[in-house]
């Protein structure tokens, strides 16, 4: 490392944030970026650890020591090849990354590790403002075609790659845009649409066609798909909500996050909804669920002007520091406090809802619940058990649910004839290939619902066993031979 005690002598410093009482009245991104000297100085607090357990942690495998170094040196170009070479995308990881990386770092064990994820955003944003993000497209044709269907990270991830190798791709999308969940899923104030559409721009540049509206299994056939190309890549996500189960549940105002969520991203560009579109504006807002996504309604909740917001969780609150039973370097379970909370709202745990009451209209007007007790059985696993006596009610005009997916839609992997998981994931091996043949899989529709990082890391390693699988040699494609463990 250019200095071996940077770690000692720079403080740590994290981008500041815009006030909340202006970034609550828009959807522009949340951090004000880090002048080039402070960005330089934190990446000094790279110690030589000798083993770097950050690389244990980014699913990518991302050179971070190299790339620190490098932008230390005022070597910025060099730092954006590192990092591209791991990394199709890193400004969709820089924006919406929980950084696990960050977690497995060894300064990490003292509570201040290297703010790796600012840093890695700084470098893809000094790249495109030098112009030396350019298309890249190749020098050569095998003759070979890729459908690859869904344009979210893992998509885009497995197409960029492809082209690159030589191959003929055409990216399906069933929307009217290109981008998936990033576009119609992750609000704008946490990462712009504007990123999506630069890289978009870009690949078309590389050679890859896009068709939109194109909803494989409705208006389009996926044996004609198949009779097209010589390989097909799913990478359709898991967009098959979990559902509450519960009496009340079909009241209008019971919604699911993901409906919530994309309707605003279609305001936000520009789509007219009509008048009576599920909205937050002066209504008591109730969210269930604790991860990302009810973060993301919470965030966007307070940006419409809900009355009151109130966030439900059915665990226990984690620690807030330490927790005992995810030691460093694994990804901690502590309690977490995103910008949308430090925004307002308030949270309660281990609640779980039992049903929804409405109006004689049918809308909903109010949630009951009952509080829970968590505790592990005999055979460690975990239990909950309702408290009597501590019955809840709560008034709310609009219900949010984000408890998460329970794996890819079933219509596409029928008409192919695949295989699934026990979970509902489409089953795949290890070299990314379905019951199938030619017919491979990347991204949440595979593991789950998971992480951007994880999504193109999968649809990174997919297209090199495409490659492998269209050329019959060793793809010369960058990618990172996983473990079934960690891929599962």
């Amino acid at each position: 490392m250019a200095d071996p005690r940077g770690f000692l002598n720079v403080e740590l410093q994290k981008p500041t944030p815009r006030p909340i009482h202006l970034r609550v009245r828009d959807y522009d991104e949340l951090y004000q970026p880090m002048p080039v000297a402070s960005t330089r100085a934190q990446a000094t607090r790279c110690m030589d650890c000798g083993i770097p357990f950050c690389h244990t942690g980014c699913p990518l495998g991302n050179r971070i020591p190299d790339w620190n170094d490098l932008v230390h040196r005022n070597r910025w170009q060099e730092a954006l090849t590192a990092l591209h070479d791991t990394n199709n995308f890193p400004e969709f990881t820089g924006k919406t990354c929980p950084a696990p990386c960050e977690a497995s770092c060894v300064l990490a064990l003292n509570g201040a590790a290297v703010t790796i994820k600012t840093i890695e955003q700084a470098i893809v944003d000094h790249g495109w403002e030098q112009g030396w993000i350019v298309p890249e497209p190749p020098g050569h044709s095998t003759g070979k075609s890729v459908g690859v269907v869904g344009s979210g990270p893992a998509g885009l991830a497995a197409a960029q790659q492809l082209r690159r190798a030589g191959h003929a791709v055409t990216v399906y999308e069933r929307d009217d845009r290109l981008g998936g969940l990033l576009i119609y899923g992750i609000p704008d104030f946490k990462m712009s649409k504007d990123y999506v559409a630069r890289r978009i721009h870009q690949m078309r540049e590389e050679g890859v066609e896009f068709v939109t509206n194109a909803d494989i299994g409705k208006n389009v056939d996926p044996q004609e798909l198949r009779a097209k190309h010589d390989a097909l890549v799913l990478t359709v996500g898991a967009t098959r909500p979990r559902e509450l189960d519960i009496p009340g549940r079909n009241l209008q105002g019971v919604v699911q996050a993901m409906t919530f969520l994309t309707a605003q991203n279609r305001r936000g560009l520009g789509d007219q909804l009509p008048a009576d579109s599920i909205s937050a504006a002066g209504k008591n807002i109730i969210i269930i669920g604790g991860g990302d996504t009810a973060a993301d309604c919470l965030g966007t909740c307070h940006r419409q002007g809900a009355k009151s917001v109130l966030q439900l969780d059915y665990n226990p609150c984690p620690p807030e520091n330490v927790n005992p039973d995810t030691p460093w370097p694994l990804w901690p379970k502590i309690l977490r406090i995103t910008p949308a909370h430090e925004e307002g709202g308030k949270r309660d745990w281990q609640i779980k809802t039992q049903r929804f009451a409405g109006d004689d209209q049918g809308r909903v007007t109010e949630l009951h619940a009952v509080r829970v007790h968590h505790y592990f059985d005999k055979d460690g696993e975990r239990q909950f058990e309702e408290l009597h006596g501590s019955e809840l009610v709560f008034p709310c005009d609009l219900v949010l649910l984000a408890i998460g997916f329970a794996g890819p839609e079933r219509s596409l992997p029928e008409r192919l004839g695949l295989a699934m998981t026990e979970g509902g994931a489409i089953r795949s091996d290890a070299k990314y290939a379905t019951s199938v043949r030619g017919v491979f899989t990347a991204g949440d529709c595979r593991r789950g619902q998971s992480l951007v990082v994880w999504a193109i890391a999968e649809g990174r390693e997919a297209a090199r066993h495409v490659d492998e699988f269209l050329t019959g040699q060793p793809s010369r494609l960058r990618g990172r031979d996983l473990p079934l463990s960690l891929i599962r």
